[in-house]
């Protein structure tokens, strides 16, 4: 792992247990899976690339619009589906059909890999990526090693 990685990964787990809050972004307060990823962004990297604007819980589905994907892409680094490394950025369409609205971070690849999110109903947590979860992904994705 290199130590860039090693980073997110921790400071990823330092968000365990924050309670969702839909566009919230506070480590121990509230967070979602947006901000989850802005949050390990500020620790890791300095000051976030662009602000969030407002969104709602349903990111764009009625208008088809990829917006998640959109700013994945402005700033973060696209990656082959087939490379894996913990600290990735993973993009996730949770219904066939849908826009792509939830993202994680990989804590271990493996045999047994986990990812680190945020999702309505839930705190933070380390879950394994199972096929369920694996068969969302659409997009992977690595921090910047430099800002911009």
């Amino acid at each position: 792992m290199t130590a860039l990685e090693e980073q997110i990964v921790t400071a990823a787990r330092g968000w365990i247990g924050t309670p969702y809050c839909h566009q919230a972004s506070c480590r121990g307060a509230g967070t979602d899976c947006l901000g989850l990823l802005r949050g390990v962004w500020r620790e890791v990297l300095g000051q976030e690339p662009e602000a969030a604007p407002a969104y709602s819980m349903d990111w764009s589905e009625p208008g088809g619009q990829e917006q998640l994907w959109q700013a994945a892409s402005r700033h973060l680094v696209r990656q082959e589906e087939w490379i894996e490394a913990p600290g990735d950025v993973l993009l996730f369409r949770m219904r066939t059909g849908s826009v792509a609205k939830h993202l994680g971070i990989v804590a271990r690849i493996g045999a047994h890999p986990t990812f680190i999110h945020a999702y309505s109903g839930h705190e933070v947590v380390e879950s394994p990526l199972s096929d369920p979860w694996a068969r969302r992904i659409v997009a992977r994705f690595t921090f910047p090693q430099e800002t911009r």
